[in-house]
């Protein structure tokens, strides 16, 4: 009997576990990771601190070393799949081949979502997702030197904490009223702009930026109501856009995002999708949603990689996510979207230390947790397990946080 192939396209976070995970699962047939970089799957979320800041190499950012693949038997390809056959399970790559599969995994994540501003294509303009991103913009980063960054979300604040401490004057503009309105409350906006400024960042918002200037290096950045800022270099972060063009192409369901079960499973029998590229139903929300972290993609690709040995286990997980600025490790559990009341544990307008709990009615639904482990362990246990606690409970710091549910 001819061992079975499977197929996984893209080397990302989703690829390393779901990869591995097939072996897990008791698949012996072969499995081949298609990646259009020269690197094994990485860890991104260094990339805009220790990676950006020389602390860490490339070999650091490796999710599992090469070895571990070798003994799992998991090849690797760099080529970029440029269409999927359902009807005859084949792909053709870049350079005209093809490859036979008996299952798919699309783990295709996500792009940086494009500006499009005049003078984006001068030197000292950049991007931030990938290893070479990183590569490019280390060489202008230089103390003393001026970067604007254009976006005032956690990718642009990481990057502008990371540049600061190598010594660059740093200005964050930010097109909407605040920074990190579309992820969280009021309250921590403003604590981000304190840390922010207090570290020598100057902030602006509700700020659109216009064009970016110069002969053939970036000088500066004027924005629509004619301020201008002098700049060295200028990165740019707006979001991203899922990788769902091939997926759409071969005739699978998407809509933002790969559509998926909870099993982590296409419309196609075959092909399963997770990571950032997949929109899934999220039982504890009772919604879809798709979703950017590397929690969501390890766990969605276990759940994908069961359904590709025939085994159902579906995904279940509560929603979380962190960001490192500075000496502040935020840790965020669950998705506040629709919160109609937040509370404080913590000084937040002078501390560095405090969680924000966000409410629906009487039930937790979310919190921020800024150096606070443990509100952070409590908060996902009051929202996968669906506890009533009382608001004023929870701010009170005369009670310990373990004894917060005794």
């Amino acid at each position: 009997m001819t061992p079975k192939t499977a197929v996984i396209i893209g080397a990302s976070h989703a690829a390393a576990q779901l990869s591995a995970s097939l072996r897990q699962e008791g698949w012996d047939g072969d499995i081949l990771v298609v990646g259009d970089e020269a690197y094994l799957p990485y860890q991104h979320p260094p990339l805009s601190k220790t990676f950006l800041s020389g602390d860490k190499t490339v070999a650091d950012l490796y999710i599992r070393p090469a070895a571990f693949y070798e003994k799992n038997n998991i090849r690797f390809r760099q080529a970029r799949v440029t269409a999927i056959n359902r009807a005859q399970q084949s792909l053709t790559l870049d350079d005209g081949t093809s490859l036979a599969y008996d299952k798919l995994a699309l783990c295709l994540g996500a792009r940086v979502r494009k500006a499009g501003l005049p003078g984006e294509q001068l030197a000292g303009v950049h991007y931030l997702r990938t290893i070479a991103d990183v590569q490019g913009i280390q060489p202008d980063v230089v103390a003393g030197k001026r970067a604007v960054i254009i976006g005032g979300g956690y990718i642009g604040l990481e990057t502008a904490a990371s540049l600061r401490k190598q010594g660059m004057e740093v200005v964050v503009l930010e097109m909407a009223d605040r920074i990190l309105q579309r992820v969280t409350a009021p309250a921590l906006s403003a604590f981000y702009s304190r840390i922010h400024r207090e570290e020598g960042v100057s902030i602006h918002t509700g700020v659109s930026v216009k064009a970016l200037v110069g002969d053939t290096r970036v000088e500066r950045v004027v924005c629509a109501d004619g301020s201008e800022f002098p700049a060295d270099l200028v990165i740019i972060g707006v979001g991203v856009v899922p990788n769902v063009e091939l997926a759409q192409a071969a005739g699978l369901d998407v809509d933002n995002g790969i559509t998926v079960d909870e099993f982590a499973c296409t419309n196609d029998p075959a092909i399963v999708a997770a990571g950032d590229c997949a929109n899934h139903f999220n039982a504890i929300y009772q919604r879809r949603m798709r979703l950017e972290s590397v929690p969501n993609a390890g766990d969605q690709a276990k759940a994908a990689a069961a359904s590709m040995c025939g085994v159902k286990k579906a995904y279940q997980s509560l929603p979380w996510f962190w960001s490192d600025q500075y000496d502040l490790k935020l840790q965020i559990a669950g998705l506040s979207q629709g919160y109609d009341r937040v509370v404080f544990r913590g000084d937040q307008a002078n501390s560095r230390s405090f969680a924000a709990f966000y409410f629906q009615g009487a039930r937790l639904i979310a919190a921020d947790c800024i150096n606070r482990p443990q509100e952070f362990m409590l908060s996902k246990k009051i929202i996968l397990d669906n506890i009533v606690i009382e608001p004023g409970r929870l701010v009170d710091e005369s009670v310990a946080v373990k004894d917060l549910l005794g």
